[in-house]
């Protein structure tokens, strides 16, 4: 009887595993509809991506608090708050939808995004640590998260595809009314995990602070974590900016953008962006495989020239040069041209993939007692998800697009000096 609770206590997480990246990659296509809601607005763009920009600056405020939450109340009851504050902010953004003027709307809209980033920073804080523990630690344990990690990336994939499918042709006259399909099911998964995990008796060990009373220095007298710390936040602002910012600008139709006035040009985008997603699932299925042979230093080394180059090459490219793509529509696959930067950029998704852990990895090297502490700052950093592709959106909107990717560029290149230089330790 106990293994089946604990059985169906661990598909919940599972489920929330895929709620997490479900939720933040909502940003990016209701952020379109947004952006040709006020495309009279010169930085139309910007104001698109201001939604996933709240989404991100719930970890500036709840990173840290998040980690004291589960001392205070353990992980089920923090788990159940965050699932509550997710309901929440999907609720708002339906509500968004129904207000009588569009200003008004998106005012509700950022709220419920702003919510729904507090709910994930909490269930990120949450969920890895509760599976481990419902696995029964160790390499079970282990196993359980590699495969909620799995999911997480799987349900990245799904989102920007199903909601770009929905839309189907954005216009100035597109409303969040017409993917309320998709918050249903959001609304849906989080009242059934609510009601599940609820009523399932999930014991949580004793849970301790850590005593800092003897900790005489903290991680930031570290320079590998103090440099590190700056590729947390670059690599996240670049690792969102990339599909983000490729999503406006695929389903752009007008000269600007490069989705050669195409009527599917929305949902095209969508498919885009959910490969970039998925090729990040296959880099990390294909960096865990590997990570036992090549050090983090030497994978990140890797990864983030390679992203650069395409990167640079995607921005001097342009509209310029084309290539023909199978793409879902939502309807049926169908063969399109579209602009050879788009399919670079969306190879960065096999670099972006392993970038997270050989930075965390390197940046908490030799911190022995201050890695729990690191950790929690690392939360915080996560804010640059938010920061970077707002400043990457403003440029979209004043000079072009392709212009944008010098951010994803520059930030790759500091990432390359990080792994070349910056990461070493003292002692090394």
């Amino acid at each position: 009887m106990r293994q089946s609770k604990n059985t169906i206590a661990i598909i919940t997480m599972m489920f929330l595993f895929g709620m997490i990246a479900f939720v933040t990659n909502l940003a990016a296509p209701i952020g379109v509809i947004w952006k040709n809601t006020f495309s009279g607005n010169a930085n139309a763009n910007t104001i698109g991506m201001l939604g996933n920009a709240m989404n991100f600056l719930a970890y500036l405020f709840l990173g840290i608090p998040s980690g004291k939450m589960i001392m205070k109340f353990g992980y089920k009851q923090t788990a159940l708050y965050g699932i509550a504050t997710g309901f929440f902010g999907i609720i708002l953004q339906y509500l968004s939808g129904h207000c009588t003027t569009d200003i008004m709307g998106f005012a509700v809209y950022l709220a419920g995004a702003l919510v729904c980033g507090f709910a994930v920073c909490m269930l990120n804080t949450v969920v890895n640590p509760m599976i481990n523990l419902l696995g029964g630690g160790g390499n079970k344990g282990n196993q359980l998260n590699l495969i909620g990690g799995t999911l997480n990336s799987l349900a990245g994939t799904l989102t920007p595809m199903l909601v770009g499918s929905l839309i189907g042709t954005v216009s100035s006259q597109t409303k969040i009314v017409d993917v309320n399909i998709v918050l249903f099911m959001a609304m849906g998964v989080f009242a059934a995990t609510f009601f599940i995990l609820s009523f399932l008796p999930i014991s949580t060990p004793g849970i301790k602070g850590n005593d800092n009373s003897h900790m005489d220095k903290s991680p930031w007298d570290f320079k590998n974590f103090k440099l590190g710390a700056i590729a947390i936040f670059l690599y996240v602002g670049t690792e969102v900016g990339i599909p983000s910012t490729l999503f406006f600008y695929l389903s752009d139709t007008t000269a600007r953008g490069g989705g050669s006035r195409l009527d599917e040009a929305t949902a095209i985008a969508g498919f885009v962006a959910a490969t970039y997603w998925f090729l990040m699932l296959v880099g990390r299925f294909f960096g865990g495989m590997i990570a036992d042979k090549i050090s983090s230093r030497r994978m990140l080394t890797t990864t983030a020239s390679i992203a650069a180059l395409f990167t640079f090459t995607a921005i001097i490219s342009g509209n310029s040069i084309t290539f023909a793509i199978p793409v879902f529509t939502g309807k049926a696959f169908a063969v399109f041209n579209l602009p050879i930067a788009a399919l670079l950029l969306m190879l960065c998704g096999l670099c972006t993939s392993v970038m997270w852990s050989c930075i965390f990895n390197l940046s908490v090297e030799g911190l022995g007692k201050y890695t729990a502490l690191a950790s929690g700052i690392f939360m915080t950093m996560v804010v640059g998800g938010g920061i970077m592709p707002l400043i990457q959106n403003l440029i979209s909107d004043h000079v072009s697009y392709m212009a944008s990717y010098c951010i994803p560029l520059l930030s790759t290149l500091y990432i390359l000096y990080y792994a070349l230089s910056g990461s070493r330790t003292d002692s090394k």
